[in-house]
């Protein structure tokens, strides 16, 4: 009964949120921005309550602020023709941070300072990508190609999750068992064969807008990217022995939990994308 609800809370909170992400990216760019910066701050806000708590709150309110910066800045570049140079304006907060870091008096965890800068590369910089993937020319805004990327990144969660939990707990080997120990190859091969089959769907309804051969590329190289960007934040909850990074989402956890994938996934889409000059 109990795991009967739980199915049922998180498939419920699951179609919000995919709701929410599908408006966001459709309703226009700025509707996107603000999406971006929200879901962002709440993934850097998650990772610092595991990995700092509340010590060097400043700093830690700073580093958002220069997630931020950085994310409007290139955002104003792509949408609005900033002149490119300015985008190095993202630079100052940054600096100011480790400036910061000078400033302060108690220094027995200075070590933690690391987390912030890990804190923008991982998670700042990858949100900030996403402006890439939906400004295919200056000022010319269209969220397909990224809810596309989204689509694919659910599939392969959903379908590592199915055949994860039907196949990969009684047969197989586990993927990493180090890190997470119920994820298994079946569940792999079985998200990387749902998401395949996403990307050929929407090559063919005209959404994913580039030759067939690509998007199964893409999704290949997303879904590796994914399970990897799943297995990295699993190996700092283990690390800090918490299940989920939060409880926003009922029945998934915090926010950081249902785009990890995402901080790996979508760099790797852009990527492709952008070294092949086919964006």
């Amino acid at each position: 009964m109990n795991d009967m609800k739980n199915l049922i809370q998180r498939t419920l909170s699951g179609i919000l949120v995919i709701a929410a992400i599908v408006a966001g990216l459709l309703l226009g760019k700025y509707f996107f921005c603000g999406l971006m910066i929200v879901l962002m701050l709440c993934i850097m806000k998650e990772y610092f309550r595991m990995t700092m708590g509340n010590e060097y709150r400043f700093s830690q309110i700073l580093a958002m602020f220069a997630a931020v910066t950085l994310f409007v800045l290139t955002f104003l570049y792509m949408g609005f023709n900033l002149p490119g140079r300015l985008v190095m304006l993202a630079f100052i907060p940054i600096f100011v941070v480790m400036i910061n870091s000078l400033y302060v008096k108690d220094k027995t965890d200075f070590g933690k300072f690391a987390f912030i800068y890990t804190a923008l590369l991982y998670i700042a910089v990858p949100m900030t990508l996403t402006n890439f993937a939906v400004f295919r020319f200056i000022g010319a805004y269209d969220g397909v190609l990224l809810l596309c990327f989204f689509a694919i990144i659910w599939a392969s969660d959903v379908g590592a999750y199915v055949f994860g939990i039907t196949l990969g707990q009684k047969y197989g080997k586990k993927l990493f068992p180090a890190v997470s120990p119920k994820k298994s190859w079946i569940g792999f091969w079985g998200g990387l064969l749902l998401a395949v089959a996403v990307a050929v769907v929407l090559n063919c309804t005209g959404l994913f807008r580039y030759p067939l051969y690509h998007c199964i590329i893409m999704a290949v190289l997303m879904n590796i990217a994914g399970v990897y960007g799943d297995l990295i934040e699993s190996q700092w909850k283990r690390h800090y022995a918490i299940k989920d990074s939060g409880s926003v989402i009922p029945g998934h956890g915090g926010i950081w939990d249902r785009f990890d994938s995402a901080l790996m996934a979508i760099p790797a889409g852009v990527i492709y994308l952008v070294v092949l000059n086919i964006l």
